[in-house]
């Protein structure tokens, strides 16, 4: 398995990308450089030897080539392991698959493995991380410090140290469509005439035709990922969406995808659909009520992007031995998931407010009687 590891030309440490500057950063030396300063596999067209060579002005990138093996000896299976040697400190490490980028679990040296990435796998574009870990942290503890009754173990240091950045695999799909559809809408009139009410109901046929252009469908494409927490986290400001370099990999955790646009299609098809009809029917006002009695909706143009979007993840196993799940939009902090109830805070709230209310009962019964 090829692996990448990017390194300082200052002193040798590892750089990461650090999502303040949205630059390489050094941990070691202080040292920044832009992505453009320093050369990374990304196309797959420039290959790195694994003497360490210099490359883009002196900048150390080391690659080396090491085969890939799988858990139950069958390539193609799904749930199969990919073994990977670390190039800082040469130890075998077992991954899933789908990851991409991933840090040695001996030395903690951040590992990019391009080969996940390449051909077909080649994402169109990213999301860089525009949250880090620290603000990532406080993000965390304001959203569970405001729910009363989380166990206090869900905030602990050792839980916040859980806290992982990871980009997730998504479809992205923009859509032009033209569409038309035939309606009845009526209008309802009650009125007196003498002594009798008299309703008096009138029927329009009406039609709308028009072009619509429905723009960043995004659609989650991992399977080990739960489907509510990936799209939960959504959505994203594509308009900062860069062109795919590993370098942005480099600190955080990444996976590829295993969900292929073909079986996405019809379900964003059957959206695109809905949502132009009911664009359409918005477009209808003034009647007591309107049915739609046809609609003919046609596909002009698809495109479908493989994307990589951030993420910040935590997990937490309850007392019940459930898996809650905690996740953070790494670029605007939006958040989503199921956190854990702690029952005995419950209980003592509860016991609490029994307490307070059987006080006041008392002291009313004693002043009223």
């Amino acid at each position: 398995m090829s692996t990448i590891s990017i390194k300082c030309p200052n002193c040798g440490g590892e750089l990461i990308f650090d999502p303040n500057s949205q630059k390489y950063k050094c941990e070691y030396c202080g040292s920044d450089f832009a992505l453009d300063e320093i050369e990374t596999e990304d196309s797959g067209t420039q290959e790195t030897s694994d003497s360490g060579e210099s490359a883009g002005g002196g900048t150390t990138v080391e690659s080396f080539e090491k085969t890939a093996s799988h858990a139950y000896e069958a390539e193609e299976q799904e749930d199969s392991a990919v073994v990977y040697t670390c190039p800082n400190c040469g130890a075998q490490i077992v991954t899933d698959q789908t990851t991409a980028a991933t840090f040695c679990y001996y030395c903690h040296n951040p590992v990019l493995l391009s080969e996940q990435l390449k051909g077909d796998f080649y994402p169109d574009q990213i999301v860089p991380f525009e949250i880090d870990r620290k603000q990532a942290e406080q993000h965390f503890l304001d959203f569970v410090h405001k729910k009363k009754f989380v166990p206090n173990a869900f905030f602990q240091k050792n839980q916040i140290e859980k806290l992982t950045g990871i980009y997730y695999p998504y479809w992205v799909c923009d859509v032009d469509v033209d569409g038309a559809v035939t309606a009845e809408g009526s209008k309802i009139r009650v009125f007196m005439s003498g002594d009798e009410e008299i309703t008096e109901t009138r029927i329009y046929r009406m039609e709308r035709q028009g072009e619509v252009s429905l723009r960043e469908i995004t659609k989650h494409a991992l399977k080990k990922s739960d489907r509510l927490l990936a799209e939960g986290v959504l959505p994203y400001d594509f308009s900062k969406a860069e062109h795919f370099r590993m370098g942005y990999l480099s600190g955080f955790y990444a996976e590829k995808r295993d969900i292929e646009r073909t079986e996405l299609e019809s379900e964003v098809r059957g959206e695109v659909e809905n949502c132009t009809r009911d664009l359409m029917e918005d477009t209808i006002e003034g009647y007591t009520g309107v049915h739609i009695i046809s609609d003919n909706i046609r596909l002009l143009q698809e495109n479908w992007k493989y994307t990589l979007l951030p993420v910040w993840t935590v997990t937490y196993k309850g007392p019940n031995g459930k898996i809650y799940y905690y996740s953070m939009n790494g670029q605007n902090g939006k958040t989503y998931g199921e956190l854990p109830i702690d029952r005995k805070k419950v209980s003592l709230c509860g016991i609490l407010i029994g307490g307070i209310a059987f006080a006041i009962m008392l002291l009313l019964g004693y002043f009223v009687f």
